[in-house]
């Protein structure tokens, strides 16, 4: 192995690690913002509220977030977007112990900036990674995620009550986790970018926007995380309405995450070796048996296959649909392309966090479901027409 590649796998290990912090923090999020809302809101619709601010604060945050880093370089900016979940997180500890939701709800919108910022983790990693290793990479980030899905929940299990009021020693916590990614940031070795790479600006977005890769690649992106996030949004407040104890949904939140990103050691390779839109199109069929599974019941079990099976069809439509837009950009044009999606996906989100919350709590988890049905369909569509209209490319 010589020094390039050494320093790039190290790079990688290293962003991974971050990736596993961020969704320790992530995770935790999911399992206490909807119900940390569900006890402050003053009308239950808004329940979901505080998951909504949090992924909104993603997409105000997520296009100056790559501009910065394209000024900076990773690693500084990186390092930027954990400040903001230090205070973040601090304000939603606040908000807890003086029992205000709309103080909540600003404290998870600043937190989103560092979620923000934690989105590019894969994408850094995309940059210093070349050829067949890219997909791979990409996937090996993701993966840290795995240890943020067993980590987050069960932290917040034991922290949850710690201290009074309920919720407020598990937003504290979140600090601690932010404070670590920001040291082993300190550790990652990319170059900053020069005077002239940070000036240059390659093709207007509207040209890079209008290729058919890049249009299937965002909506696949898009998509697939609101339909995920809409999903999983509604879950805990589900499992409540549904009489299951926190512990249990805690569980099924874990597991989910676990399927987010466990299949991440397999999904590069599987790329390397099928091809991007087989795997892409398998996440849809798994998102297509996830929402089946949820209409069958609503025991634990059932919620626990569901989850699962959401995880890994979000899995496979994620990196399959990043490693698609690398393929898209030239150097010069990463921030604008990178950002475009990201700010597309967070806009999604915030759409599916907020609408999740009035479905479940005015017409049940059965319509949260039904309602995810057609989005699941349009990927799929736009898929088949991506590939036919790539093999008459081809035959031409």
């Amino acid at each position: 192995m010589n020094s390039n590649e050494g320093n790039t796998r190290r790079n990688v290990a290293l962003l991974a690690a971050c990736q596993a912090l961020l969704f320790t923090n992530n995770s935790t999020l999911i399992a206490i913002n909807g119900l940390a809302g569900l006890a402050l809101a003053p009308y239950i619709g808004l329940a979901t509220l505080p998951v909504t601010c949090w992924v909104l604060g993603g997409a105000i945050g997520t296009m100056p977030a790559s501009l910065h880093m394209k000024r900076v370089g990773r690693q500084r900016g990186l390092s930027t977007g954990t400040l903001w979940g230090i205070v973040g997180a601090l304000i939603c500890a606040s908000a807890i112990w003086a029992q205000s939701f709309w103080l909540l709800c600003f404290g998870t919108l600043v937190f989103g900036v560092y979620n923000a910022y934690g989105q590019y983790y894969r994408f850094a990693a995309a940059d210093v990674a070349s050829g067949d290793f890219k997909p791979v990479a990409i996937s090996l980030v993701l993966a840290g995620g795995l240890v943020g899905g067993i980590l987050g929940p069960t932290s917040s299990r034991w922290t949850i009550g710690l201290l009074s009021p309920k919720f407020m020693a598990a937003y504290l916590v979140l600090i601690g986790f932010a404070v670590v990614t920001m040291l082993l940031l300190r550790l990652i070795r990319i170059p900053t970018p020069s005077a002239a790479e940070a000036s240059a600006t390659g093709r207007p977005l509207r040209v890079i926007a209008a290729q058919p890769k890049f249009i299937v690649a965002v909506l696949a992106g898009a998509i697939g995380y609101g339909v995920m996030n809409f999903l999983m949004t509604s879950t805990p407040i589900a499992m409540q309405v549904c009489g299951h104890p926190y512990g249990d949904t805690a569980f099924v939140i874990s597991s989910h995450i676990i399927g987010m990103f466990g299949p991440s050691f397999i999904t590069g390779p599987l790329i390397k070796r099928v091809g991007v839109l087989p795997v892409m199109f398998a996440g849809v069929l798994f998102n297509l048996a996830a929402i089946g599974t949820a209409l069958s019941g609503i025991s634990v079990a059932q919620f626990w296959c569901a989850l699962v099976l959401l995880g890994v069809g979000w899995n496979f439509l994620y990196i399959g649909g990043t490693t698609l837009l690398t393929e898209t950009y030239r150097p010069e044009e990463r921030a604008r392309a990178q950002g475009t999606n990201e700010q597309a996906i967070f806009i999604m989100m915030a759409v599916s966090s907020f609408t999740s919350g009035m479905t479940v709590t005015t017409a049940g988890w059965a319509r949260v479901n039904l309602f995810a049905l057609p989005l699941v369909a349009i990927v799929g569509v736009a898929l088949i027409w991506f590939a036919m209209k790539s093999r008459r490319v081809a035959a031409a």
